[in-house]
């Protein structure tokens, strides 16, 4: 029993000896090499701090440009006319097709004209009649005269002889009226384009019965004709936008040029490619929308704009003035405000909370917040921190006709 009690004890002890091996190495290596693992050791001392970030800068471009107001319009036809029948009958021609553009004076429908073309000669022969019928009252009027220094007559004679006469010529005027009337209803058979423009789809067939003239309760509408060279926009301007223009007409000095020039473009166009003038402002504002509406007109001469289209404009409401333009790209939001990432002299990148205003030839116009010496960054914004230090190269920033 007693060697029994004694091997249970050093098989033990090999055991611990054995895992103690590894840790003492470990514990070695720790003494050896653990001043160079260790933060300020010479391993950490000779690691390379990586260089600043390359950004792109510039200063803001400084020019001269107008400022804009911006609105919302509607192009809308000049002339713009319901065509209706004048005179009653049977549609029996149209020559025109559905959404053509037609000229002024185009035929573009025929009312049976038979009926108004026995008018016209009916009229014709009461002319012939009243002709007569004066002719005869004019002799009869000149024999009575002849006799009434003879005492043959009495004055009584005379006096009907020249009220014949006198009705004689009233009933000539009243056929050649006759006349008048019945060639007009005859025209008004040949309908024909009052302006140039284009003309919408024919409300009624050949065959159809026709009504107008003054004895007709409604005229019967046959189609529909609007003009798009040139073309109408028209706008509604708020009462502050209105005030902002006044002070601009009102402020410049004699000989000063005001331009009344309106830039647009259509929904799928960039910038303001079409121009046009102002032309109209109306003589009071709504008092319900506190608004006055304002009409420019544009040249359309491809007839590529149709009337009821959107669009959007702008109004220059000063002069040239100095401002600062920078990309948009180089703005960004901070919650509610806009910044741009500017570098100082020591090469730390600073935030300016800038005030925007319009877009002037494809650059925002930046009203305070910057001067014209700051460094803009206008690349490189995703490696540019506030507080952090960057490295710089030069950049330019340049405009673009027409935005």
């Amino acid at each position: 029993m007693s060697d029994t009690v004694h091997r249970r004890p050093l098989e033990k002890n090999v055991k611990v000896s054995l895992w103690a091996v590894p840790l003492v190495i470990l514990l070695a290596l720790l003494a050896t090499q653990g001043s160079k693992l260790l933060p300020g050791g010479s391993a950490h001392a000779n690691v390379a701090l990586p260089p600043p970030p390359l950004v792109t800068v510039s200063p803001p471009l400084a020019t001269k440009a107008v400022n804009w107001a911006n609105f919302t319009g509607q192009f809308a036809a000049v002339d713009n006319v319901e065509i209706r029948a004048q005179v009653s009958g049977y549609l029996t021609e149209i020559h025109f097709t559905d959404g053509q553009i037609v000229h002024k004076g185009d035929l573009l429908f025929v009312i049976d004209p038979r009926p108004y073309q026995i008018q016209l000669e009916q009229a014709e022969a009461s002319v012939l009649t009243a002709k007569a019928q004066l002719i005869l009252a004019n002799k009869e009027q000149h024999r009575i005269s002849t006799l009434q220094n003879s005492g043959a007559v009495t004055p009584e004679q005379l006096d009907q002889r020249v009220q014949a006469q006198a009705a004689a010529e009233a009933a000539l005027q009243q056929a050649n009226a006759a006349v008048q009337s019945a060639q007009l209803n005859l025209e008004f058979c040949h309908i024909t384009a009052p302006f140039s423009g284009r003309i919408s789809a024919h409300r009624l067939s050949v065959g159809a019965l026709i009504s107008g003239g003054p004895s007709a309760a409604t005229s019967t509408l046959l189609t529909t004709l609007v003009s798009l060279d040139p073309i109408y926009l028209t706008f509604q301007m708020s009462e502050g936008d209105y005030l902002t223009y006044e002070h601009y007409v009102h402020s410049a000095t004699p000989g000063s040029p005001i331009t009344n020039t309106v830039q647009a473009s259509l929904s799928d166009e960039n910038g303001y490619p079409r121009t046009g003038t102002l032309d109209f402002i109306d003589n009071e504002i709504d008092p319900d929308s506190g608004t006055i509406q304002a009409r420019a007109t544009f040249p359309n001469h491809d007839l590529f704009i149709t009337p009821g289209e959107f669009a959007s404009l702008r109004l220059p409401v000063s002069g040239d003035q100095p401002v600062l333009l920078v990309p948009d790209a180089a703005l960004q939001a901070d919650q509610s405000n806009q910044v741009l990432m500017t570098v100082a002299p020591n090469g730390t990148v600073v935030p300016k909370i800038v005030q925007t205003g319009a877009m002037v030839d494809g650059l925002r116009e930046i009203q305070t917040g910057i001067s014209p010496n700051d460094k803009i960054i206008i690349n490189g914004l995703m490696r540019a921190w506030p507080g952090t230090k960057v490295s710089t190269e030069p950049g330019a920033i340049t405009a673009s006709a027409g935005g």
